[in-house]
């Protein structure tokens, strides 16, 4: 990643130089002074970066359209400057076509390395979805987990023991706890003959009831 973005910054660098060049030259060419020539292809190259920045980063935005549009018209614009300036200082020797052509590539080069190095460390900081998802439970240590907290004296067992001596079933103890109404049977097994008919009608008259 560090060779990968050090390089395409690299080649940015040589791209908008040459850009920087060419219409500096332009610009003196056109009559803008030579103390404010240097300007002119700040400003125009400088919007290919800043608008390729802003695309990256308002990636899936509405206003996303607002910098593609000034992406498109600086490139547009910076790619033309260094085509015509081409045509006007290439020898005579050259073809027109020829030089446009190859004073076009450091514009578009500038671009589209411009873009590569912001995704390249936009990429960094974006936390695969397989990292933010929590760690499955294995259904054995979740059995083990409930029972080793059914097992606990001063936790939900004793509350539930308290509330089984006030009277509640084992199904609201459960409800109430936030536990399933196995567990609470587990915790208060009934002995088969020690529970009197009268209090065993009571209590599945109370879960019917729930």
């Amino acid at each position: 990643m560090v060779t990968a973005v050090a390089g395409t910054v690299l080649i940015a660098v040589g791209a908008f130089w040459l850009s920087f060049t060419a219409l500096a030259d332009l610009a003196r060419r056109s009559g803008i002074g030579a103390g404010q020539a240097w300007a002119w292809p700040v400003i125009v190259d400088g919007l290919i970066v800043v608008a390729t920045v802003a695309v990256v980063a308002l990636a899936g935005h509405r206003a996303a359209w607002y910098p593609w549009v000034l992406l498109a018209g600086g490139a547009f614009i910076s790619v033309t400057a260094n085509a015509l300036h081409a045509v006007v200082a290439a020898d005579a020797d050259v073809p027109g076509v020829l030089a446009a052509c190859v004073a076009a590539v450091p514009p578009l080069v500038l671009l589209a390395s411009t873009h590569l190095t912001v995704v390249l460390v936009r990429s960094q900081h974006i936390i695969p979805a397989a990292e933010l998802a929590p760690e499955p439970v294995e259904p054995a240590a979740a059995e083990e987990a409930a029972e080793s907290e059914a097992l606990e004296p001063a936790g939900r067992r004793g509350i539930a023991a308290r509330l089984r001596q006030e009277g509640w079933s084992n199904k609201r103890i459960a409800r109430h706890l936030g536990v399933a109404p196995s567990t609470v049977g587990r915790w208060f097994p009934r002995p088969a003959l020690a529970v009197s008919g009268a209090s065993a009608l009571q209590e599945t008259a109370e879960e019917l009831s729930e």
